[in-house]
């Protein structure tokens, strides 16, 4: 439990809400050229020379973490990620992040701090700028807002819409490790509830765990496909699973798509450990969720430019609208896809 985890347990009121926010941003450094005002006065000021990508999330304790499992610091770090994947999504530079917590009385400065650890460490390996949020109390444990900001030419920024006949549908890395990850905490909090004294021996799924508690955004694949001069003609991150991400595509474009179940790429972890838990793994890929790659469709004549870059796996293309979003199996068979990510709002 977080309380626990420090031997030095000093109250927020101590500080005071303006003393915490000194105390656990002084680390911040401003590093893109369009942060004209960060952190220190009633609002940040920018100076966007191209047109600006602004998307927020939230994540709330119990909801979307664990903290009997969730390291502070990884989540400090993960909150930054979910955002940053929406502003590459838009194909546009992440810049900017804001970030408003509301903690209860639980949480020590301490805790507060390796919280900020992890969001700095993100900010500064994707060379983003921390210039705002704002700190409030909360009687129903830890709330993470962050908002994300980024910058594209008008004429560059890539919508959801936009997808056409005969388009290739692509997902950058592998899919479906986010979701065993979860699978695997799951299980050894359950393990240790049961018995406190057992040691978890979770080496050999190392990778899984990364995916889920220290997800990266693919800024790397903005710029693969800029070097590539591929640009896409729709594009989505994968938060929620394939198969929903699929659909928004699809809806928005208003086209229909056919994916192949032997072209979704998986890690052998991610095989083995399905098995191990009894699940599909197709299955999982579809509705797992989590994995923040990214999912975008090209023209066909950009096929040679990505067909043998290890990061891009072509999954499926794009059919007209009155052939609907199917799935084609291993066997041949026709299967419709159906949206089965996860839904906060469900019990």
């Amino acid at each position: 439990m977080i309380e626990d985890k420090s031997p030095q347990r000093t109250p927020v009121e101590n500080l005071g809400e303006f003393g915490l926010i000194d105390f656990i941003t002084k680390n911040f450094k401003i590093s893109n050229d369009s942060t004209i005002t960060g952190i220190g006065d009633d609002a940040a000021v920018l100076n966007h020379t191209q047109s600006t990508v602004v998307t927020t999330d939230m994540l709330v304790e119990g909801v979307h973490f664990d903290l009997s499992y969730v390291p502070l610091k990884h989540l400090g770090y993960k909150a930054i990620m979910v955002n940053l994947s929406d502003v590459y999504a838009m194909n546009a530079k992440a810049t900017q992040v804001t970030v408003s917590i509301a903690i209860s009385n639980r949480f020590p400065v301490e805790a507060v701090n390796e919280l900020y650890e992890g969001i700095h460490m993100a900010c500064k390996a994707y060379d983003v700028d921390l210039i705002g949020g704002d700190t409030t109390a909360s009687r129903s444990g830890l709330i993470i807002s962050v908002t994300a900001i980024g910058e594209q030419d008008a004429d560059k920024i890539v919508h959801r819409k936009g997808a056409g006949d005969g388009d290739l549908l692509v997902v950058s890395g592998d899919i479906g490790a986010a979701y065993m990850g979860l699978q695997i905490l799951e299980r050894e909090k359950a393990v240790f509830k049961a018995n406190p004294q057992n040691q978890p021996d979770i080496e050999a799924y190392s990778y899984l765990l990364e995916r889920q508690l220290k997800p990266e955004a693919r800024k790397d694949i903005i710029k693969l496909l800029g070097d590539l001069e591929v640009h896409p003609t729709s594009m989505i991150d994968l938060s929620d699973g394939l198969s929903s991400e699929v659909i928004h595509l699809c809806k928005h474009s208003n086209v229909g798509m056919t994916i192949y179940e032997e072209k979704i790429p998986l890690d052998p972890t991610v095989i083995t450990a399905c098995e191990e838990f009894n699940l599909d793994s197709t299955t999982v890929a579809l509705s797992g969720g989590e994995d923040y790659e990214l999912l975008f469709t090209v023209k066909q004549e950009d096929f040679p430019k990505i067909k043998a870059n290890p990061s891009l796996s072509i999954v499926g293309h794009v059919v007209d609208a009155s052939y609907g979003m199917n799935l084609v199996t291993r066997s041949g068979e026709q299967i419709p896809i159906k949206a089965m990510g996860w839904n906060s709002f469900q019990e």
